[in-house]
């Protein structure tokens, strides 16, 4: 049996496609649906099912525009209750795909409604599962999610649902099955996954702690402990893809508007709509539009702008490079950022050849840092995660992670100098674009981060392995 997982690296996702004598299921497809109408055109086959593992919190599903492409059947676990037309099916039903079964497994406790698929091959022996948000390779999926959307849910009643799923519903399946899990490692759906984006599930009996022997009680604590707040926009992609949303091709259609400087910033001024750079930092800080903001295309663009940018709703302005408009735009929206309404034409030389007003942020190495701290003693902000920071980090510097930056705003001097850093420069520009924008001119960001900052004299704490901080 051949599954095909179509991995996406920005926000950690994996899709799946299954075909079979003429017919295809996909499942937990992103926003952009093409790629999988090409895929099965290219099998000269009709996509018959999207299946839908549960109601995603961290991307915003491509179902929708999926069954309205290709007249797809969505189909989701028991429990489910979307706003739109969709198959909720029974706990044990079973699907044929040309040649292929899918059976039913409903394993709540990520989310109620959360479903495992068993894919059954052309002679009739279970090949792998399909585990969503269940069971990631070396994690399970966090149960503090859906009660930001149900009420009357806990995260501890999620915890228990969970642990009974896993021992009842997957433990007893065969070692043999393949586990092709929903995310990898860099998601926030989970705390401990693995780079590793499939194994047997043999082998994560033996070494995924949440598949070894303890009472439901220690599963509780050991799930729970260590968990950070979920990122403000999980809720509302929740709710997009329970209530339904718009097409992509509206989306796009609204968004790949070719704006010249002048009525850039024009429509800045009328809409108040958030300025957004997607530019590379040292590109950013050698020269942006005032009061603009940098989360940069070529890192985790997608999970930074739902951490940093509150409202899904918001309106955007785009600047990025020439030619990576569509790319940005579609990246905005696989996470519910639906409104990006222009686009700079040709990019920040635009802007900087019609003379308007630039900003620019200074920057220095860790050499440049260590000659600093050593005469000094300069105050040093670390935007890492605090994981990152408790592993190693400057004596005495301050932690303040990127993901609380605006609520923390209070800890940043107004007039005496500091500095700031992460791990390579990509989040530290990050803040530093928003500090800049917020009035703030007292500091520099280091190039490099604390890679760089590792290899100078610098005094550092000791160092503890990241793997044992939760």
């Amino acid at each position: 049996m051949k599954v095909e997982q179509i991995y996406t690296g920005c926000i950690a996702h994996a899709a799946y496609y299954i075909e079979s004598n003429g017919e295809a299921a996909v499942f937990d497809p992103l926003r952009e649906v093409q790629p999988y109408i090409d895929r099965a055109q290219s099998d000269n086959a009709k996509i018959k099912y999207v299946f839908e593992t549960h109601f995603h919190a961290d991307f915003v599903s491509g179902h929708l525009d999926l069954r309205k492409k290709t007249g797809a059947e969505i189909v989701f676990g028991p429990g489910a209750k979307p706003a739109y037309e969709a198959t909720i099916a029974t706990d044990g039903q079973i699907f044929s795909i040309g040649n292929y079964k899918v059976k039913v497994i409903h394993t709540p406790g990520h989310t109620m409604e959360s479903t495992t698929y068993l894919l059954i091959d052309e002679n009739n022996s279970e090949h792998g599962i399909i585990t969503g948000d269940t069971l990631f390779i070396g994690d399970v999926g966090r149960p503090d999610l859906a009660q930001h959307v149900v009420s009357d849910l806990t995260e501890e009643k999620l915890a228990g649902h969970l642990y009974d799923s896993l021992r009842d519903k997957i433990l007893p399946l065969d070692d043999k099955l393949i586990v092709y899990p929903n995310h990898g490692a860099g998601s926030a759906c989970g705390k401990m996954m693995s780079k590793e984006t499939t194994d047997t599930l043999g082998n994560q009996k033996k070494y995924n702690y949440a598949l070894q022997d303890m009472s439901k009680e220690e599963f509780i604590k050991v799930l729970l402990d260590g968990l950070t707040a979920p990122p403000g926009y999980f809720p509302q992609n929740v709710l997009m893809n329970i209530k339904g949303y718009e097409s992509l091709d509206t989306v796009m259609s609204r968004a790949t508007k070719a704006l010249t400087p002048e009525e850039f910033e024009l429509v800045a001024n009328e809409t108040g709509a958030l300025m957004l750079d997607t530019r590379d930092a040292s590109d950013f800080a050698s020269g942006f539009i005032p009061n603009s903001i940098n989360i940069g295309l070529d890192g985790n663009f997608a999970q930074w702008v739902g951490e940093m940018i509150p409202d899904v709703k918001q309106e955007i302005l785009l600047i990025t490079y020439p030619g990576k408009e569509e790319e940005a735009i579609t990246r905005l929206s696989r996470v519910g950022y639906d409104y990006a309404i222009g686009y700079l034409k040709k990019g920040f030389d635009a802007w900087r050849e019609s003379g308007k007003d630039i900003e620019t942020t200074a920057r220095i190495n860790a050499t440049e840092l260590a000659t600093r701290y050593k005469s000094e003693q300069p105050l040093i902000i670390d935007v890492r995660k605090k994981s990152e920071y408790d592993s190693e980090h400057i004596v005495d510097a301050i932690n303040i992670p990127l993901n609380e930056i605006n609520k923390n705003l209070a800890q940043f001097p107004k007039e005496a100098p500091f500095i700031v850093h992460c791990a390579g420069g990509y989040r530290s520009m990050i803040a530093a674009s928003i500090l800049k924008q917020r009035g703030w001119d007292n500091f520099v960001d280091v190039t490099g981060g604390f890679k760089e900052i590792a290899e100078t004299s610098i005094p550092k704490t000791d160092y503890i392995c990241p793997t044992t901080l939760l």
